[in-house]
């Protein structure tokens, strides 16, 4: 562990003591694992009755979200690479790069709407019309991220239950839904095999012949996909396929011990009737056509082979030992009493009207964890907004990834949470972004090097499809922040040389063609260094463009840009390479506009001194400095960490954000050595 100050975003009370995280040991103390099985659990008294309070599980290419309804339980699918691809498909970044020019010279006349407006409008962002689809799509952001079915158990008789009982195993990976019937105990197990690739769910009873049900697979009516249901023997099934031609498919496997197995004739769906069983295992696979020419011979291809090779205990056992070979590295207590005899929800309400739980706290930092690494393993996509998680045809935000914050901050407890692997997919996804990558930069720009656009997806076009959004430059600096972090933590210096230090190269080049001098004579920044056109995502000020201001020089560009150019000097000279181009890169970090402090006594958000438009905004980009970065710390920039103070305070008047937000806030706290607030937002 490097003495770089850390920051774990989900538990802000623990941000301030953790470090990477204690090794399990192998053979560790019985009763610590008693302790751990306990207090590593979410658990509840009743069904969720929406999405977001279903148990989600995932093996980083599959995700599940399991309701634990009685009646039938419903379990919503998703597969990483299922992604739209009609709004975008054969559009390419158009040469608009020859009116930049024009348009910097409005904003150095002090013309800041007519400048905005034009790079809005000129500097090739896609504009979708929203009358080309029916029912329209959301006409800004990329293809959408969709969602492939569900499975369903129906399971008639069970309405009246006792004792009923919904958990998920952090340790375990599993979901177990447990209840009394009659005079019949009933089990459910689901998990997404980390081993197999496929999920699992069995049904067992505490009495025999006691399973009866009806298994199905269904999709969400959808008038842009096409779903084809089908049966064989002991097997169900659907393809789909889009309008543009993206295919899909899924298929369900199910045995049984004794009873009897039959297919249902329903043009609708897939079904499978079990009557009378003593348990059945259900097996689910799922493939896209991105992956295979045929998915649904994908799936009985992998279905074959773990029915082949696997029984249930086999399964449970190797994915529950590769899950734990993760998650196990870290263990967290808080102290207190433990109440993991109380279910979560309640525990929940009780900690927001201020009781103490630390160990809820614990609880909460593991779930981070876990969901880390449920939804990126190597191999996969790394996670977008809902994660493998979402349901809807039409995602808030496309389930895209953003690049303004939303694909790092999910990155955040990679290094210092032990789970390092787990970022492997978020640096894949950037290096495939490269090619399209360099054309953006050349087409809108004229520049060397690299321009990723504020959001992106599944099929890695690097196009701006946010207009209004669109004007930000710092996406690939803050995501190569994470490839420099991967070094610190685990010292592969084989890692820096082939993958950070050439992405850091390729984000110099840019700015060093990016950046011109600020030639107004009456400016203080006069010949400094500065991006045009620049914003702070997402704000806007008074007297510039909404509902996001375009101008000179935002703040964050210049953190962005200094700790680039500072990490790739590190770099040169621990590869002890390039030693002839430090000098240039130097010459960046030394022309660059300093951080300011404004007449509020707050961290400047913008290189001039603009009066926010909307103070309490739930971004806090000009304090990247601070947090995630490292450039400003209390210790080292006093003065500049008090400005930060004063900008979350004016941040905090009124504030209403939410998530992601919340969890910033808290994490900029803690930076500042301000364990109650951080934890009061937390």
């Amino acid at each position: 562990m490097n003495n770089k100050r850390t920051t774990v975003t989900v538990v802000a009370v623990a941000i301030l003591c953790l470090a990477a995280g204690i090794p399990a040991e192998e053979n560790g103390d019985s009763s610590c694992r008693t302790e751990r099985s306990g207090g590593l659990k979410l658990w509840y008294r009743q069904p969720a009755d929406c999405w977001n309070m279903a148990l989600p599980i995932g093996n980083g290419r599959l995700g599940a979200m399991v309701f634990g309804t009685v009646a039938c339980e419903r379990i919503a699918l998703n597969h990483d690479r299922l992604w739209r691809d009609r709004k975008l498909r054969g559009r390419t970044n158009p040469k608009v790069a020859h009116h930049l020019p024009a348009i910097r010279k409005l904003f150095f006349e002090g013309k800041l709407v007519e400048a905005s407006n034009a790079a809005n409008r000129l500097l090739g962002s896609q504009v979708i019309v929203p009358d080309a689809y029916d029912p329209p799509m959301h006409t800004s952001g990329p293809d959408p991220y969709q969602p492939v079915g569900e499975l369903t158990i129906a399971l008639p008789g069970h309405t009246q239950v006792v004792d009923y009982r919904r958990e998920l195993d952090l340790s375990t990976a599993m979901v177990r839904v447990t209840y009394g019937s009659g005079d019949v105990r009933y089990v459910r197990e689901v998990f997404a095999s980390s081993t197999d690739g496929v999920i699992v769910t069995r049904l067992s009873a505490d009495k025999p012949k006691s399973i009866s049900c009806r298994v199905a697979l269904s999709r969400i009516a959808d008038p842009e996909c096409t779903i084809t249901p089908w049966a064989e023997g002991r097997r169900i099934g659907f393809e789909g396929r889009f309008v543009e031609g993206v295919r899909f498919a899924a298929t369900a496997a199910v045995s049984i011990n004794g009873g009897r197995l039959q297919a249902v004739d329903d043009v609708e769906r897939s079904e499978l009737r079990i009557d009378g069983a003593d348990q059945a295992v259900i097996l689910l696979a799922i493939a896209t056509g991105i992956e295979v020419d045929d998915p649904k011979a994908l799936c009985a291809k992998q279905l074959d082979r773990v029915a082949a090779d696997r029984d249930y205990a086999a399964m449970v056992g190797s994915h529950a030992a590769e899950h734990g070979r993760l998650f196990n590295r870290v263990d967290l207590s808080l102290g207190g009493q433990p109440r993991s005899h109380v279910p979560t929800d309640q525990r929940l309400a009780a900690y927001r009207n201020g009781a103490d739980d630390p160990g809820l706290e614990a609880l909460f930092f593991q779930f981070g964890r876990y969901l880390l690494l449920s939804v990126s393993r190597p191999g996969n996509l790394p996670a977008n907004a809902q994660g493998i998680w979402n349901e809807s045809i039409r995602p808030p935000w496309s389930s895209d990834f953003h690049h303004d914050c939303n694909i790092q901050m999910a990155y955040w407890s990679a290094e210092p949470c032990n789970l390092s692997e787990c970022a492997g997919p978020l640096f894949d996804y950037v290096e495939r972004l490269l090619p399209a990558a360099r054309i953006a930069a050349k087409n809108l720009y004229d520049c060397r090097g690299i321009f990723i656009p504020i959001t992106g997806g599944g099929w890695a076009k690097c196009l701006k499809t946010e207009p209004r959004w669109d004007e930000w430059t710092g996406a690939a600096g803050w995501l190569a922040q994470h490839f420099w972090w991967h070094y610190e933590f685990t010292g592969d210096e084989g890692f820096l040389r082939t993958r950070a230090y050439p992405l850091m190269k390729e984000i110099a080049l840019f700015y060093e063609d990016y950046l011109i001098p600020d030639p107004r004579p009456d400016s203080p920044h006069h010949g400094r260094l500065v991006t045009v056109p620049s914003q702070s995502p997402e704000n806007f000020f008074v007297g510039g463009t909404k509902p996001v201001s375009l101008c000179i020089g935002a703040t964050m560009d210049f953190q962005i840009i200094h700790e680039v150019f500072t990490n790739l000097i590190k770099s040169s000279r621990i590869l002890n390479v390039d030693a002839d181009k430090r000098k240039q890169w130097q010459h960046v970090l030394d022309n660059i506009p300093p951080l300011q402090i404004g007449k509020h006594g707050q961290l400047q958000e913008w290189l001039e001194d603009h009066e926010e438009g909307e103070v309490n905004h739930r971004h806090f980009s000009h304090l990247y400095a601070l947090c995630p970065g490292d450039q400003i710390t209390p210790e080292g920039t006093p003065e500049l960490a008090r400005a930060c103070r004063v900008s979350m305070e004016r941040r905090m008047e009124g504030y209403s954000g939410w998530g992601g937000s919340r969890a910033w806030a808290a994490a900029l706290f803690a930076r500042l050595g301000e364990a109650d607030l951080a934890k009061k937002h937390f």
